[in-house]
């Protein structure tokens, strides 16, 4: 009985450790934050949040899934790779396994999809489409993004911005100017994240004739980018709340600063996959805490505003 428990337990790790946990946040930070800025504007419907919610966090795991599934078959995935799930290589799970689960939830989103088109509008079908494909195209494909230099700047489009958007106009009916606004300090974190995770592969990636930013940069510069960024998210945050397009509660998100510094400074001076993986960490967490002060920052407005 003990050692049938045990072999249940290591494969729900396996499945587990397949979605890459580490990278959600670029799916529901996006999400809460689209939805404090509907409850902001006095619109909030539970069921699309959560429907959302659900929709958004599979098609992040789904293109975990086929990154896991195409590295394996272009021959990126080792034993000894660093950052994956390892369900092939490591666990023995077949590869068509892997790849039928990332399109099984692909399929789950799209009905997810339908509901939620069919309470705001079917426009969002296509773009939800159009998202996907760019999940799929991400490894896959003829010429996968993940091989050029547009990797950083496809992921944190499709994972902020629109994503940010998509969420607050299936509640309100609109978006606006504001929106957009706040949404673009979300995708140069979540393209920060991205930017990370191609620093640590950088030597590996150039074996495999991939042409990431940081290969074209070099390390050093691509660290040195990656400070950057994380500088202007903060500061067009900064920059909103003087133009009074999102509220001073909004600078909570200076509480983060020191995750930020703690991302760099764990990249500078590291060579090895292994050594770099808390930088990719603490790079991912800035993220997280970023966008959950920021939707806490509009919910005390909220909260404010309705009891004056």
């Amino acid at each position: 009985m003990q050692t049938q428990m045990q072999f249940q337990t290591n494969r729900a790790d396996v499945w587990w450790r397949l979605t890459r946990p580490h990278t959600l946040t670029a799916s529901f930070v996006p999400v809460f934050i689209g939805t404090a800025m509907a409850a902001y504007e006095g619109h909030f419907h539970f069921l699309l949040f959560f429907a959302m919610l659900a929709a958004s966090m599979l098609i992040q795991t789904a293109t975990n899934m086929f990154n896991e599934y195409y590295d394996y078959v272009r021959g990126l995935d080792t034993s000894e790779s660093v950052g994956i799930g390892g369900t092939i290589v490591r666990d023995g799970v077949k590869p068509k396994v892997v790849r039928n689960l990332a399109f099984a939830a692909y399929g789950i989103a799209m009905l997810l999809g339908v509901y939620i088109c069919s309470a705001s509008s079917w426009w969002i079908a296509l773009i939800g489409l159009v998202c996907m494909a760019v999940g799929y195209l991400y490894t896959g494909g003829p010429l996968p993004i993940s091989y050029t230099p547009l990797g950083e700047l496809f992921s944190g489009f499709f994972m902020g911005p629109v994503i940010i958007l998509i969420a607050c106009f299936i509640q309100t009916g609109t978006v606006t100017a504001a929106n957009f606004h706040v949404s673009l300090s979300v995708g140069l974190l979540i393209g920060a994240i991205n930017l990370s995770n191609n620093i640590r592969d950088l030597e590996g990636d150039k074996e495999h004739g991939r042409k990431t930013l940081p290969i074209l940069l070099g390390r050093s510069r691509a660290v040195t980018l990656l400070a950057v960024v994380f500088a202007v998210a903060f500061l067009w945050i900064a920059f909103l709340v003087v133009r009074q397009q999102v509220t001073p509660w909004a600078l909570l998100v200076l509480l983060s600063v020191p995750k930020a510094v703690q991302a760099v400074r764990r990249f500078r001076g590291k060579r090895t996959p292994a050594e770099m993986m808390p930088a990719m960490k603490s790079t991912a967490q800035l993220n997280t805490l970023f966008g959950m002060l920021l939707t806490v920052g509009l919910i005390i407005e909220l909260l404010i505003g309705g009891a004056a």
